[in-house]
């Protein structure tokens, strides 16, 4: 935006002049409206929070010291993870998916490391997530290069 030029104000801009006539406005054909989706109430809400809340406290309850750290830490990364993702504008969105391509990247690397276990289960679920973030990884590559691309000059 400029300013001033050769030593003018040229602030605030002239008004844009229309050369063309309006055209006259075509009748549009009624649209079936939907239903507008009717929001949860206050009280189912609450309701599921506390499910779910009952259910992590007894999935923490009944497991191992060892695992119990590990599922506190993987709910607390579920409920700031949410407010992260849900607080970004719009316009952020694609960006942020390729930062997500970094942490599948990690996701791989520890299904790396547990994919020579002796437990048949273990070897199995760490080659299904090897599987499913390789797969996030170069969708993220793939749409990190067109993103990139709409900056480039042709």
């Amino acid at each position: 935006m400029t300013v001033v030029r050769d030593g003018e104000i040229t602030w605030p801009p002239p008004p844009v002049q229309v050369s063309a006539a309006p055209a006259a406005a075509a009748a549009a054909a009624p649209v079936a409206q939907k239903p507008a989706k009717k929001p949860m109430s206050t009280g189912r809400r609450l309701g599921t929070a506390f499910a779910a809340a009952a259910v992590l406290f007894a999935l923490i309850a009944l497991s191992p010291a060892a695992l119990q750290v590990h599922l506190t830490v993987f709910a607390l990364a579920i409920v700031i993870g949410y407010y992260v993702i849900g607080n970004v504008h719009h316009a952020l969105h694609t960006p942020l998916m390729s930062v997500t391509n970094a942490i599948s990247g990690i996701i791989v690397v520890g299904a790396l490391l547990q994919i020579g276990h002796g437990n048949p289960v273990i070897t199995a679920v760490a080659g299904l997530a090897i599987l499913l973030a390789s797969i996030n990884v170069f969708g993220g590559f793939a749409v990190t290069r067109r993103m990139l691309a709409m900056f480039s000059r042709s």
